[in-house]
């Protein structure tokens, strides 16, 4: 039995861009920052380190990242790790792990309007669950 399988919840760090490739297929790609935070043992201070991953979407997903993800918006991804390598302009070999975007769920903070399809998880995170088949995208 295999598993790839990468979980997280983060925040943009910029703008998603997209492409829509020659067969007409869409792709969007952003960064998601994720942060983790301990008490160091001997300083007894808080340390917090973040990390930054790489995400791509493809398709109806990577349509609807474009059209409703900005910069700061908390998202959960569910999705697969891929190891992308290439050569660069000079020439030296490149790898980069992306994670596959599968699945994607929308978090925001008390701020957003609740509407029927909004389920209210705790006094700060709203859910908001899309999906991406019936959602309209301009020039498709």
């Amino acid at each position: 039995m295999n598993l790839n399988k990468a979980q997280l919840i983060g925040n943009l760090t910029a703008n998603p861009e997209i492409r829509t490739l020659p067969s007409g297929q869409s792709v969007a790609s952003f960064s998601l920052a994720t942060s983790h935070s301990w008490k160091d043992n001997k300083t007894k201070e808080t340390q917090k380190n973040t990390e930054y991953h790489p995400i791509i979407a493809w398709g109806r997903l990577g349509d609807v990242v474009a059209k409703y993800l900005k910069k700061g918006d908390k998202v959960y991804i569910d999705g697969r790790l891929h190891l992308r390598s290439w050569q660069g302009k000079d020439g030296v070999k490149r790898n980069r792990t992306e994670i596959i975007t599968q699945n994607l769920i929308m978090l925001g903070g008390a701020k957003k309007k609740a509407d029927p399809e909004t389920q209210k998880v705790n006094d700060e995170i709203v859910v908001e669950e899309i999906d991406v088949d019936k959602v309209p995208i301009e020039g498709k």
